[in-house]
């Protein structure tokens, strides 16, 4: 690895303060029993003119939910933000009985979720305006491995809220999808002296979990806290022969309290022996009948003997922050990742001929992956004459380093009316080696304007980024040395009646993996990023004295410069462009007189040029609706109920023999219910029990396909069956 930028980081990062906290959590550290009204007042100080106002609830270590950081590393009002923002909470995620990171955003606007279905669970793997999107970890990215299957995935329990961010976000953070991208915020330690909870959860596919938490003040000031929280848990798959299991462990600890200087140190290991398969069903025998019919919903195409896919992934996080006064402060974050994964396969061909027995292959990988990953910022507030300027000054830093040996062969074919699974898989062949550095440097500024009631943002940042890929066995080497500007411009008009109608033009761009050629295939280099742009307009409206929140926008998205392969030659050019435009709208009350609700629609259409059809698995658009009531009194006071429907439009699914494939529409229902021991009795007091389940009516529909007619294979992916779990907690 690389190691000389290293060296200059740690040091820019951590000279300028000698302790801190995120800057996320600014608001949060202010007062340890703040409500939301307070928070709408501070940030009315700031503004030196009212904001909107929020239903007084008390809020203790958790940032409301009409407050999101993402879209401007500030906390920020959703309905004074000028661009379209998700918040998922903790208390939604614990009322949906939420398992991963695909689950969590199922209900969220613009979401084609669930892309290999029920099967491929060791990945979060969905679309977000027709576009794939990186996940970023309290500030900062969650880096995989360039060329193979190396990705970490965070387990939930973990989370204390997720925040999609739609469309381009290269302005703030360096490299990015122009679909936007998810933020995920850790658990950290609060200051409650005392707290904690074990949630033990069973269900359906042999379901065991157990979720436990505890934290604290370690000295009677409150100056250092701490919190730890981790979690067993298991389940056998959909698919017969296969399951998952996972350990995970999480200490943190914030040293300074409640003063102007604070540091949060965060581990994490997490083991996962086994998770699951990663192969489908082909696509005639699922989508479309085969001689010998439809495959069933529990059909396994791989070998049991031979499956295996083990990660380990550590982490140790720094989050550092220092108020110089009421307007100024500096905050920095950094995170170390290592990444191990041993991957191997034994997947069917896919072919569309529909014969029984099936054609398939093996595969497999070893792989790790080492990342640094650094963001610093100043932020302060100024006034020029009638103006307000909320100012933001930022530096970030990402190095990668990995490596795979890919490996692959053949396997016995599988009669498909009578499954061996325990069949001899001959040894694989070492098919490449691959070694990759890359790095990232990023200076970015930001300013909030405001007058009155009118909020001007720009934002403003320069990437310089490079990367040496080196595949040891044929001694082929590429380079890939670039700089990059992007920004973001919005406007955005807050009415004293909550409407603010708003429009932004934001810019990405995103490294691609692929070799390019100009000269016919004579010489090869690594391909240049992909540029994304972006322009949203729309309506906000939050209830005044509510958390009512509306929000309505339209988008158009642009990706140019995209790979485009030339035949089967094993190399592309970059001319490739690709359109998403499309319409969203959500409401959201997060609690309002013990109600929670969360609706969404969306409709979009994605457009590859190169192709002249939609971009592979883009979908059409989504609809859902969740609603939870618990009972505020009477002989039920404390019992929860509420349920779920979530519509998903058809999907483009590649193209086969035939023509076009497309995935049909479905639509699910969920539940879920929840009760309060402690209206039993008061012995009871912290005890609650609560139960859910997905795809309640047991629907047989198929998430997702792959099919690529000039290669002539072509997968499915059966969606999640029913799925239905139960959980006993105790809180204190």
């Amino acid at each position: 690895m690389h190691r000389g930028w290293f060296i200059y980081v740690i040091p820019f990062s951590l000279v300028m303060t000698e302790a801190g906290l995120a800057a996320d959590q600014d608001v949060k550290s202010r007062s340890s029993h703040q409500t939301t009204a307070s928070g709408a007042k501070q940030a009315a100080a700031r503004s030196e003119k009212p904001v909107s106002q929020v239903e007084t609830v008390e809020v203790r270590g958790h940032t409301p939910s009409t407050v999101a950081s993402s879209a401007t590393k500030t906390d920020t009002p959703l309905v004074e933000t000028a661009q379209s923002v998700t918040v998922i909470t903790r208390d939604e995620m614990d009322v949906r009985g939420i398992l991963t990171l695909n689950q969590a955003i199922r209900y969220a606007a613009g979401i084609t979720p669930d892309l290999r279905g029920g099967e491929g669970t060791r990945y979060d793997l969905f679309q977000l305006r027709g576009f794939t999107v990186p996940t970023f970890l309290d500030g900062l990215k969650l880096q995989p491995s360039p060329t193979g299957y190396a990705t970490p995935q965070t387990d939930t329990s973990r989370l204390d809220r997720v925040e999609i961010l739609k469309g381009p976000a290269s302005a703030l953070y360096g490299q990015s999808s122009p679909g936007g991208l998810v933020a995920l915020s850790s658990k950290l330690p609060t200051d409650r002296q005392f707290y904690g909870g074990v949630n033990t959860t069973g269900g359906m596919f042999d379901l065991y979990r157990v979720d436990a938490d505890v934290g604290g003040q370690a000295t009677d000031n409150g100056f250092v806290r701490y919190r730890l929280y981790g979690t067993v848990n298991g389940q056998h798959t959909q698919l017969s022969k296969t399951g998952s299991r996972r350990f995970s462990i999480s200490p943190s600890v914030t040293f300074g309290g409640d003063g102007p200087t604070t540091l949060t140190l965060l581990g994490n290991y997490q083991y996962d022996p086994e998770n699951g398969s990663y192969g489908g069903v082909p696509l005639v025998g699922s989508l479309v009948r085969a001689s010998y019919g439809f495959l069933p919903r529990n059909f396994y195409d791989g070998d049991a003997n031979y499956e295996k896919f083990n990660r380990r992934q550590g982490a140790i996080t720094y989050i550092l922050n220092h108020r110089f006064s009421k307007d100024w402060s500096f905050s920095t974050r950094g995170r170390y990742d290592n990444l191990k994964t041993i991957y191997r396969s034994v997947y069917d061909d896919g072919s569309f001929s529909g014969d029984n027995p099936l054609a398939r292959t093996a595969y497999g990988t070893n792989e790790r992956v080492q990342s640094l990953a650094f963001d610093s910022q100043f932020k302060g507030h100024v006034r020029t004459g009638p103006l307000s300027h909320a100012m933001m000054f930022g530096f970030d830093y990402m190095q990668l380093h990995s490596s795979e040996q890919n490996f692959y062969g053949v396997a016995p074919d599988l009669d498909v009316l009578h499954p061996d699974y325990d069949m001899i898989i001959p040894v694989a062949t070492q098919l490449g080696d691959y070694r990759m550095d890359s790095h990232q440097i990023g200076v970015y500024a930001q300013d909030e304007i405001r007058f009155k009631r009118l909020i001007l943002t720009g934002s403003l940042r320069n990437d310089w980024y490079r990367s040496h890929e080196m595949e040891e066995l044929s001694g082929t080497a590429t380079n890939e040395s670039a700089s990059q500007i992007t920004w973001r411009a919005s406007g955005l008009y807050h009415f004293d009646f909550g409407l603010a109608p708003y429009i932004s033009y934001s810019t990405s761009f995103q490294p691609q993996s692929g070799n390019v050629s100009s000269d016919g295939g004579k010489t090869l280099r690594q391909a240049d990023p992909s540029l994304g742009k972006q322009l949203e307009g729309g309506l906000k409206y939050q209830i005044p004295g509510t958390s009512v929140l509306l929000t309505a926008a339209g988008f158009h998205i642009e990706q140019t410069n995209v790979l485009v392969a030339v035949g089967t030659l094993g190399y592309n050019n970059e001319s490739g462009k690709v359109h998403s435009d499309g319409f969203e709208f959500e409401a959201h009350a997060q609690p309002y007189k013990n109600l929670m609700i969360t609706a969404a629609v969306s409709v979009q259409n994605v457009h590859d040029d190169s192709t002249g059809k939609p971009l592979i698995e883009s979908g059409k658009g989504n609809a859902s609706l969740f609603a939870f009531y618990t009972m505020p009194s009477g002989p039920l006071k404390g019992f929860g109920f509420g349920g779920g429907m979530r519509y998903s439009a058809r999907t483009y699914g590649g193209t086969s023999p035939s023509g076009s494939v497309w995935v049909p529409q479905y639509a699910l229902f969920d539940g879920s219910v929840r009760y309060d021991l402690s209206n039993l009795s008061r012995s009871l007091r912290g005890w609650t029990a609560g139960a859910s389940v997905r795809n309640l009516f047991d629907r047989h529909y198929i998430s997702g396909c792959l099919s690529y007619a000039s290669y002539g294979e072509g997968w499915c992916y059966y969606g999640e069956r029913r799925n239905a779990q139960g959980t006993i907690g105790y809180t204190w």
